[in-house]
């Protein structure tokens, strides 16, 4: 198979992954398992997995220096990403965090703008104004939502907050990302945040009745465990290892989509009008970013019209 298009699919399904967790972790934090109980068990689990996974990939030996960094690398990509979101999804409709997620390329680009000097070009500025208002129209209508199906303002920016962490941990540890491997990095940093998290959990994972936890909510947490977590993340990177980083950002728009279908399917969630404007925007904002010329581009450009 051609290697890009191993590659696009590798991303299609990452993304589907993420957006099927919504409504999955969903079922299991209506009954016994709280949103801190279940962001506990995704990095745990995911130490777990990324462990034994590291066994049967190449050894690498990670500098004390970058341990350090990693330490830091997970409070940002794990523990305030993967905890806000999940917790967000506990406490707002399964339909809104996908479509919040989708936000992702278009706060990147304000923080590679101020941060990595990126040059903010008419489109990308079209973009962020046309997501900005999407984001904001679907949060505005959770806060006045007459059923739980429709959202919680709270959650919304629980799973916002979330995406801008983990677009802030891409762009400050992007070199010691790309120095190591998908398993070296992730077991350690994993492995960090279920140390940090498990004082926030602890009381709520002791006031588990686990012998009375039905069987399909345990097969919730393993999805989100499983599927959610490692075999989401080992295909973004495959993805992110043979295209552009524009093409991998597009792949965003699958999220609400797989969200939407399944919650729709299983009555969890409801899809109003405000909802399809706010993902209207959404989609257009940041295939507008997505669009938009990179500062090689732009820099290539300038010195070609001085020759």
């Amino acid at each position: 198979m051609n290697k890009k298009i191993y590659a696009h699919l590798s991303l299609l399904g990452a993304a589907c992954a993420w957006g099927l967790m919504s409504p999955i972790g969903k079922i299991a934090m209506e009954d016994a398992i709280s949103g801190l109980s279940m962001a506990y068990f995704r990095m745990l689990g995911g130490a777990v997995c990324f462990w034994l996974a590291s066994f049967l990939a190449p050894r690498e030996k990670v500098s004390a220096h970058d341990l350090k960094l990693l330490f830091f690398a997970s409070l940002l990509g794990i523990v305030c990403n993967q905890g806000c979101f999940t917790f967000g999804i506990s406490l707002t409709s399964p339909i809104n965090a996908p479509i919040v997620a989708t936000t992702a390329p278009i706060i990147t680009m304000i923080v590679a703008a101020i941060y990595l000097k990126e040059p903010i070009t008419g489109k990308k500025f079209t973009g962020v104004v046309l997501g900005s208002i999407g984001a904001l129209t679907l949060i505005l209508s959770s806060s006045v939502a007459n059923s739980a199906k429709e959202g919680n303002i709270w959650g919304d920016l629980l799973c916002l907050v979330s995406q801008f962490c983990f677009c802030l941990y891409l762009i400050l540890f992007k070199e010691v990302i790309a120095r190591y491997n998908i398993f070296t990095l992730m077991k350690w940093m994993f492995t960090y945040a279920a140390i940090v998290f498990l004082p926030f959990a602890l009381s709520d994972i002791n006031s588990i009745p686990f012998a009375e936890v039905e069987p399909k909510i345990w097969l919730s947490v393993a999805y989100v465990v499983f599927g959610g977590t490692f075999v989401a993340y080992i295909l973004m990177m495959i993805g992110q290892k043979a295209l552009r980083p524009t093409v991998v950002s597009m792949y965003n728009y699958m999220q609400p989509i797989a969200g939407t279908a399944v919650s729709i399917a299983l009555g969890m969630a409801t899809f109003g009008v405000m909802k399809g404007i706010a993902v209207v925007l959404v989609f257009v904002g940041v295939y507008f970013v997505t669009q938009s010329k990179s500062r090689e581009q732009v820099l290539a450009e300038k010195a070609e019209e001085k020759k």
